[in-house]
């Protein structure tokens, strides 16, 4: 059984931090695209941050240089380092496992962890 556990957020003022972890267990992320989500109150939801099995990565314009994406891969967990945060950051945080194969896509989710930001 695959599972995706999110963890890390909480209450911060703005300009605080934080950093998300997503610890997976049931498959092997080296092989996985992973990438953090996000769903405001009344949102969309859009994802914040990628980074592919090689270590390429990519940001939403609204977090690029303040959030930072990273993976490691013998402890199987994937990490959201958040800097200089916003109230306009406040959603629920969503890690994606994802990889394409000729047999089909496959797509993971964690359950989400609530980061909450006040200005």
């Amino acid at each position: 059984q695959v599972q995706l556990v999110e963890s890390g957020g909480g209450l911060v003022q703005a300009g605080g931090s934080l950093r998300l972890s997503c610890a997976a267990s049931g498959i092997d992320i080296s092989v996985y695209a992973m990438g953090w989500y996000r769903r405001a109150p009344g949102k969309q939801r859009e994802l914040v941050a990628s980074i592919t099995s090689s270590g390429s990565t990519t940001y939403v314009d609204s977090v690029a240089g303040r959030f930072t994406i990273s993976r490691d891969n013998a402890k199987n967990t994937v990490y959201l380092q958040m800097n200089s945060l916003k109230p306009e950051d406040t959603a629920v945080y969503y890690c994606n496992a994802r990889r394409l194969t000729r047999g089909g896509p496959y797509d993971y989710w964690g359950q989400g962890t609530q980061v909450t930001v006040s200005s």
